[in-house]
């Protein structure tokens, strides 16, 4: 069979080829400098972790018809509150749990506002985005220190691959958890019966409604879901990527993660690969500014991953299709 032929193939081109031509480049960069290659490669799949986490909360909200953009600040609110569990107890196990039902509490919210009271889903996530920005700002400790953090974990023998053993296989358990979920995401939304459900929901409600399907159950459980991986990315940037809490430390990543769930066309693994593709973006100008290569001010090369993120979405106008009832309430007859 002619892969090209295949209707993957013309969903994904654009994501393979930007990703052959990157991959092209590390190769070529590994052979003239490995250890700054190893750098960047491992960079680039912490920065992409948090990204592809939020994507995979957006897409879980809006494969069941629900616009998720408080994605930020349910990341923001579980950071903060993992934070916070960690200085008070110095459990870290319990501090991941915490930003992970914090995360399910603010998607419960969502939830209810945009399935129940039928708000406008925009303006409910942006309510989470404020009151997350406010919350955790106002009660901000300056001076406040965690009890660890998580640290790698090399799996035996693969952790001495040369190149990939260091990038993949030495990681902290978050990490490692991120990159199964991408996988087991894609599993449940095209190969079980929830997610046939879930799609089917999120294309025509009522023709899912007049089959027996609770419209509104599958959309509550997908959001709160969704919240749950939003708030183990929150998780991830305390309590594994940096240690420590600053105010309003996502940093425009939920955002990003909409256009890198927008960019993987609503699939997990595709997604995987615009994460990764943003990741890359952001750890390139970050060794950019360390080696002082372009002489230029240094805000033009921070500005990199967000220019991308533009780009990307102005190349997809028109090219991509949400699913068709994504946005709208459900009214039952």
């Amino acid at each position: 069979m002619d892969i090209r032929r295949h209707p993957w193939w013309h969903q994904n081109r654009g994501t393979l080829t930007v990703s052959g031509i990157l991959l092209a480049v590390l190769l070529f960069s590994y052979f003239r400098s490995p250890q700054m290659t190893e750098a960047v490669l491992a960079s680039t799949l912490r920065q992409s972790i948090p990204l592809i986490l939020g994507a995979l909360c957006g897409l879980m909200g809006e494969r069941s018809g629900v616009i998720n953009i408080g994605i930020e600040g349910q990341m923001l609110m579980a950071a903060f509150l993992a934070f916070l569990v960690n200085v008070w107890t110095g459990n870290l196990l319990l501090a991941v749990v915490t930003g992970v039902v914090i995360g399910a509490l603010m998607g419960l919210f969502l939830a209810f506002l945009s399935v129940t009271l039928k708000v406008d889903q925009i303006i409910a996530g942006t309510i989470i985005n404020i009151f997350a920005f406010g919350l955790t700002g106002y009660y901000y400790q300056v001076g406040l220190q965690t009890k660890g953090k998580l640290t790698p974990i090399p799996l035996p023998g693969l952790a001495d691959i040369p190149l990939i053993g260091p990038v993949l296989f030495n990681n902290p358990p978050i990490t490692y958890l991120t990159l199964l979920l991408i996988f087991v995401v894609q599993f449940v939304l095209f190969y079980t019966p929830w997610g046939l459900r879930s799609r089917a929901v999120g294309e025509h409600p009522r023709a899912a409604d007049t089959l027996g399907i609770n419209v509104y159950l599958v959309r509550y459980v997908n959001v709160i879901v969704g919240g749950m991986l939003a708030g183990l990315a929150g998780a991830f940037l305390t309590l594994e990527a940096v240690g420590t809490f600053e105010r309003l430390m996502t940093n425009g990543r939920g955002f990003v993660a909409l256009a890198v769930m927008i960019f993987g066309r609503w699939n997990p693994i595709s997604a995987w690969g615009a994460a990764l593709l943003f990741g890359f973006a952001t750890a390139l100008q970050t060794q950019l500014q360390f080696m002082a290569v372009l002489h230029i001010p240094h805000q033009f090369i921070g500005m990199l991953p967000y220019a991308l993120t533009i780009a990307v979405l102005a190349g997809l106008r028109g090219r991509t299709r949400p699913p068709a009832a994504v946005g709208t309430p459900y009214e039952k007859e």
